[in-house]
């Protein structure tokens, strides 16, 4: 018979090690209690953008009594620990089923289930004099969906959209890229913010994550030239003219062109400054796992990385797509697909002109007290070299700027 004693134990024990937990329905039947003996793996990948979420269970079906779930079951999830409850990780539709032996193991996959077929279905229609929010408002509507655009991009304009033969997920995600903007469906909501911005659809900041050496399990940095693209061209036809003009964003000596000819210039321009910014970001990449997870963590937030290499503690990092992994093995962990971040105080001043003589260099930093954005600057900021990534405090800024324009200094452009 259990005592008193060993009553207090094992809460003593519940209390300092908290244990990963999780609930499973089935068309609203909670099953997690059946399943949790035979769990082997699950796994759950919360992607950024329009690629549906991914959740992939492994059971054991030992003794042959788990019933193969129909394609179309929809699942919903909660993710946690025994001390600080479950956070609901959202709704899937079974989509793939795999049972193999032996031993007999039942696979089961399902993606999110906002991502609905219509989207995929091809139309043929346009727009004109027209802007962001109206356009993807009604691509919503069209879908049964509600829509959240950001202040800050629904009233840019679009002169001219055409869509030919495109299914709607094909459209909004062009539009994406081409306005740098998240556009993302959950919860029957089509919502569409600024891409690396942490901040939500309402323009309020996205919490900003600080994460130590000691949370977190391996990590892989990656810093590459991206083909040393030094700038991005967009071609563009004038008005009522067959002659095709050409937008550039950043600097003109190795330039990667769009394969996209747009209807006017404004357009053509903001493609090529979203690509620009895009090829920035993801210059610098960091995959960090966590050995013990975080459910709250989603894609989109912001981080600061401490005590692991001076150059990955410098700068501000973006999150990307978000894994979890429950096994019997390892427990809860989670990996995180990092972006260096892009200072949000005037993007479009980021495109600078290669030929041009520089007086000083501006680096951006995150007050860490605040989250604003703030400058150091070297040199006279009369025609400044605006440094691309967002710096973690004002200290490395300085440091960046200082170095930067050692650099320019020693090695002077000189204009053609």
């Amino acid at each position: 018979m259990e005592t008193v004693y060993d009553t207090l134990v094992a809460y003593s024990q519940e209390a300092t090690y908290p244990r990963p937990i999780f609930r499973l329905t089935v068309d609203g039947h909670d099953i997690a209690q059946l399943i949790s003996p035979r769990l082997m793996s699950l796994e759950l990948t919360d992607n950024r953008g329009l690629e549906a979420d991914q959740l992939s269970l492994t059971l054991s079906d030992h003794d042959g009594s788990l019933s193969i779930p129909p394609t179309g079951a929809h699942l919903r999830l909660w993710l946690g620990w025994s001390d600080s409850g479950l956070i609901d990780k959202g709704s899937f539709t079974v989509d793939e089923t795999e049972h193999s032996g032996a031993p007999d193991i039942l696979s089961i996959r399902a993606r999110s289930a906002d991502l609905l077929k219509r989207l995929k279905s091809k139309r043929e229609r346009s727009w004109s004099n027209s802007t962001l929010g109206q356009v993807l408002g009604e691509i919503a509507a069209n879908n049964a969906l509600n829509s959240r655009i950001a202040d800050a991009l629904e009233h840019l304009s679009i002169e001219q959209l055409d869509q030919t033969n495109e299914s709607d997920l094909n459209l909004i995600s062009r539009l994406g890229a081409a306005f740098d903007a998240t556009v993302t469906i959950k919860a029957g909501c089509l919502l569409c913010m600024p891409a690396g911005g942490g901040k939500s659809v309402t323009g309020l900041d996205l919490p900003h994550i600080t994460l130590t050496r000691s949370v977190g399990d391996q990590h892989r940095y990656l810093k590459a030239d991206r083909d040393s693209y030094t700038g991005v061209r967009a071609y563009f036809y004038d008005l009522n003219s067959a002659q095709k003009n050409h937008a550039i964003a950043g600097g003109e000596d190795n330039l990667k062109d769009l394969r996209h000819t747009y209807s006017d210039r404004q357009s053509a321009l903001r493609a090529a400054r979203a690509e620009y910014n895009r090829l920035q970001r993801a210059s610098t990449t960091l995959s960090y796992t966590l050995a013990k997870a975080r459910p709250d963590l989603i894609p989109e937030l912001t981080y600061t990385l401490v005590g692991i290499k001076e150059d990955i503690d410098a700068i501000i990092w973006y999150g990307g797509n978000v894994q979890h992994s429950l096994n019997a093995d390892s427990g809860y962990t989670m990996s995180l697909e990092l972006e260096s971040k892009i200072p949000e105080d005037a993007l479009e001043r980021l495109t600078n002109i290669s030929n041009e003589q520089y007086t000083g260099v501006i680096a951006y930093y995150r007050e860490p007290e605040t989250g604003l954005e703030k400058t150091e600057t070297a040199g006279d900021p009369l025609k400044p070299l605006r440094l691309k990534r967002l710096y973690s405090s004002k200290k490395m800024a300085k440091r960046a700027a200082e170095k930067e324009w050692g650099q320019l200094q020693a090695n002077p452009v000189t204009p053609d």
